[in-house]
């Protein structure tokens, strides 16, 4: 069982030292370094950890969490100088919005299926943008930056929850089917703006359909990615044999 002592201890010696490499007689890289600058260090350490998870080292995810976690602090850090917020305040509003989005455990909500907890974080985050007087699209807080085929895997679920996307698996198979035949009388066309566009578009309903399984194709291209390096390194170290 974790140590609350313990914890409060190591958050707490870890947000001195991040001060301390900011502050006077500190590192001057650290010292120098900006939002936009740790930002791309934050991106590569989620990759890292991600990897480490796939890995299933329990040694190697422990240690990218806590670089990841380092930067997370870091940026924290850079937010209190600025005097905008600090550590605490982003911990106490993450426990505040899990608290709110969660009242089936800490509520009197009742949901009898992972279905209806989605149902209900979808209703209360609509209610929290309006309240908030956000009235943009369901779309706008899905990341411009996050992955193409996890952006896409967002974009339809966002939109099957707004009841504008495809209603099921066979429906979503259909428009895979005819996307692909697009594809092809492009093909025979040689029209290469074309093609790319046409493939655009089936990679999306492929993505679609994967959601549609309770997969995620981000996860799918991994895999199969982590697959063919295998094979082809298995096959690599065989000629050499």
């Amino acid at each position: 069982m974790m140590d609350p002592d313990r914890l409060s201890k190591a958050v707490i010696d870890l947000v001195d030292l991040v001060s301390k490499l900011r502050g006077p007689g500190g590192c001057p890289w650290d010292a120098k370094q900006t939002d936009s600058t740790i930002k791309l260090y934050l991106l590569e350490e989620a990759y890292e950890v991600l990897e480490a998870i796939e890995k299933a080292s329990a040694v190697d995810v422990c240690q990218e969490l806590g670089d990841l976690l380092f930067h997370i602090l870091f940026l924290a850090r850079l937010a209190e100088e600025r005097e905008e917020f600090d550590l605490t305040d982003v911990v106490e509003m993450i426990i505040g919005k899990m608290i709110r989005r969660h009242p089936h455990v800490f509520g009197q909500t009742t949901v009898n299926s992972v279905e209806d907890v989605a149902v209900n974080w979808a209703r209360i985050k609509k209610e929290e943008k309006k309240t908030a007087g956000d009235t943009t699209s369901p779309f706008s807080s899905v990341p411009l930056n996050l992955p193409a085929l996890l952006r896409s895997h967002r974009l339809s679920e966002r939109a099957s929850k707004a009841g504008i996307g495809s209603p099921d698996a066979d429906d979503t198979w259909d428009k895979v089917l005819n996307q692909f035949e697009s594809l092809k009388n492009t093909v025979d066309g040689n029209d290469k703006e074309s093609f790319g566009r046409e493939i655009g578009r089936l990679l999306f309903h492929i993505v679609n359909l994967a959601r549609l399984w309770g997969l995620n194709s981000e996860n799918l291209l991994r895999a199969a990615n982590s697959d063919f390096v295998d094979r082809l390194e298995g096959f690599a170290l065989k000629r050499q044999t």
